[in-house]
């Protein structure tokens, strides 16, 4: 029960929690800093009866029963009078946290009846809202349709945006950023430049250098020849920039293949460095992603050495109907699933095999021998040692699985994360939302991290005009 004394903060604000949102993220109830939260009865009943299963939806279920149960355990005073969440939170939350004690008087338009769980919690709401008039009263759901019902009531809804990392994906780190015409007059006074072998390098100070960040690339295409580099240095007002190796030069080709445009020049020069462990590689279909991934992979591994072999998963989302079980071994069942990398290996076999078909089967055999496909549903407990690790499609990744595995990288392991954020196929995730998102804000700036969204299509004049028109 909600009493009286909950109506006298004006400023904080009542939340009611759809299921829906405890579903999707248990500590929700953790989320709402000093604002109050209520919980429905039938809320529980739902939560109860998803509760089975193995499935993301069930885990979630029986975490938020255990975290509330914790909640409750932990107020000896009784459960009336709202449960103080600052203790709990370990203060990240100081609002109230109230169940539903009573028997509420239903009362809804005849054409929404009361016995659908939704509707029984939009009766919650209106007798909140007339109860605590001076008060805001929202509910909180991930339910688009729930929202819409409410708002037709007239009653505040809000979807629960606390999951996501960036409310505009337009303001997504793009890894790369065009120098100012004037940059090098503002940024000239006490610069110090020098060379080694391979690269230049400039140390300068001046008010672009605050906003840089490590591994962030920069180019000058007003210069000739155009400017590339990428800062490897950030100590405050002072970054030190870096030449990039030119691997749109046949010279500097990577397994046969050579960058077609800045973007994919950039993505070589971060695939290639063995400082960094970490690289996110965003961008439309046909930009490139995977081949380039796979030739740096290739050259690192059977020229250089420098990894034991390629391991290469994805998700199993399908984009139409689901084609059922599959036989064979977690290889084989993956087979259909990595039509992508059969048909890069062969643009990458086609790019460097010599000595005609005997040539290129046995370049195929020895190119497959490296390469092995594993599933993502037996990757909890697993260390990849020396390993250079692909995640394909990792936009229909969760924040969670996502972490569950970049964690499994262990001594000399390189992690490559590919994706489109525009094609997510998984219907509970959003560009907002998804795990490559959250991956590419929270490892910007870290020295063995980085990223670059590619822009332009290479695969064909026709795949780049039905990515602009469709």
């Amino acid at each position: 029960m909600v009493t009286k004394r909950a109506s006298k903060s004006v400023k904080t604000k009542l939340f009611i929690l759809d299921t829906n949102v405890l579903m999707h993220d248990p500590t929700s109830l953790y989320r709402f800093e000093e604002h109050d939260l209520y919980v429905p009865i039938m809320t529980l009943e739902e939560l109860d009866g998803n509760k089975k299963g193995m499935s993301e939806v069930a885990r979630n279920a029986r975490q938020a029963s255990r975290m509330m149960d914790e909640i409750v355990r932990a107020c000896p005073n009784g459960i009336d009078e709202g449960i103080d969440l600052t203790e709990p939170s370990r203060r990240q939350a100081t609002g109230r946290l109230y169940l539903q004690t009573e028997a509420i008087d239903l009362h809804l338009p005849p054409g929404l009846p009361t016995g659908r769980g939704d509707n029984h919690i939009l009766a919650v709401v209106s007798f909140l809202a007339k109860r605590f008039p001076k008060r805001p009263v929202i509910l909180v759901s991930k339910d688009i349709n729930m929202r819409i019902k409410a708002r037709a009531l007239g009653l505040d809804a809000q979807d629960y945006f606390n999951d996501k990392v960036l409310e505009d994906t337009d303001l997504l780190y793009s890894g790369a950023r065009e120098l100012p015409a004037d940059f090098w007059e503002t940024h000239g006074a006490n610069l110090e430049s020098w060379k080694d072998e391979r690269h230049t390098y400039y140390r300068l100070r001046g008010p672009l250098a605050d906003s840089l960040s490590h591994n962030e690339f920069v180019f000058d295409t007003t210069s000739e020849p155009p400017f590339d580099a990428w800062v490897t240095e950030c100590d405050g007002p002072t970054v030190v920039l870096e030449t990039l190796t030119d691997f749109s030069h046949q010279k500097n080709n990577i397994w046969g293949i050579t960058a077609r445009n800045r973007e994919q020049n950039f993505a070589l020069n971060l695939l290639m460095n063995p400082e960094i462990d970490f690289v996110t590689l965003l961008g439309q279909a046909g930009t490139g992603k995977t081949l380039l991934t796979l030739a740096a992979g290739l050259t690192q591994v059977l020229d250089a050495k420098r990894y034991s072999e390629i391991i290469m998963t994805r998700v199993t989302v399908p984009v139409g109907e689901d084609i059922g079980f599959l036989p064979g071994t977690e290889e084989e069942k993956m087979t259909p699933w990595m039509g992508a990398l059969e048909d890069n290996l062969d643009v990458l076999n086609g790019a460097t095999s010599e000595g005609g078909e005997w040539g290129r089967a046995a370049a195929h055999d020895l190119i497959r021998s490296r390469v092995k496909v594993k599933s993502l549903n037996f990757m909890r407990g697993r260390t990849f040692i020396n390993k250079y690790l692909i995640i394909d499609e990792a936009q229909n990744l969760t924040p969670k699985q996502m972490k569950t595995l970049v964690t499994r990288a262990g001594p000399g392991t390189k992690v490559v994360c590919l994706g489109n954020i525009a094609q997510i196929d998984t219907p509970y995730l959003t560009e907002g939302s998804s795990g490559l998102t959250f991956v590419v804000d929270r490892f910007k700036g870290w020295p063995h991290s980085g990223h670059i969204t590619l822009q332009r299509g290479e695969r064909s004049r026709l795949a780049d005009h039905a990515a602009e028109v469709l």
